[in-house]
């Protein structure tokens, strides 16, 4: 085998097993909550010595915040929210409303992602003051990417010319927030397809004039 071949197997092995360590840690954070669960617990789960955790993520708060980025991304692939092909393709769209669809598709399947962990992070947070300081406070990553996507929506055909890209930006950011899909998904049962058609109502309605 050559150097090339056992290094690519090397690196496809350890990538496997921080799928397996971050899967494990998932079910466990969301079945017995951040605090109860302990690196150890993990390690039976994922089928590797704790050691292997500490290795390859330092710390249990470290292992949440990849844990974390991870599932927003939908991967564990370099590649930040705003240079993904589903944003990059929503706000290539020819018009407002059509960016706005695929927006909201987009959007919404992050969320689906992120709901089940969103309370384990808020009592993490809680319990732990260190957690929070993972994530930088003087800019919200959320409305960073709303933002790009409302200062993209100003210039397609179709956009209410007189709502601001700042508007624009607090609007995305309210309605498609994971504390809204949560009251409505998860608390009162709404299917996806509800939750896509009434978010994406609401804000064509808002952002975009009335398609003829």
């Amino acid at each position: 085998m050559s150097d090339v071949k056992r290094t690519n197997k090397r690196a496809e092995k350890a990538k496997e097993t921080r799928r397996r360590i971050l899967a494990a840690a998932l079910e466990l954070f969301i079945q017995d909550g951040y605090g109860a669960t302990n690196l150890q617990d993990i390690a039976d789960k994922a089928g590797v010595a704790v050691q292997t955790i500490y290795f390859v993520f330092g710390n249990k708060r470290a292992l949440l915040k990849e844990l974390v980025d991870v599932t927003i991304a939908g991967d564990d692939e370099p590649l930040a929210t705003m240079d993904r092909p589903w944003y990059t393709g929503a706000l290539a769209s020819a018009t407002a409303q059509d960016l706005l669809r695929a927006y909201v598709s987009g959007t919404t399947s992050v969320m689906e992602r992120v709901a089940p962990i969103t309370k384990v992070l808020e009592a993490a947070i809680a319990s732990d003051p260190e957690v929070a300081a993972l994530w930088p406070h003087d800019v919200d990553p959320r409305y960073v990417v709303h933002h790009g996507a409302a200062k993209a929506l100003a210039g397609k055909p179709g956009a209410r010319a007189e709502v601001s890209v700042e508007e624009a930006a607090d609007l995305l950011y309210g309605l498609l927030s994971p504390e809204l899909y949560l009251l409505f998904v998860k608390e009162r049962g709404w299917p996806r397809e509800r939750w896509e058609r009434w978010v994406g109502e609401t804000l064509r309605s808002q952002l975009c004039v009335a398609e003829a």
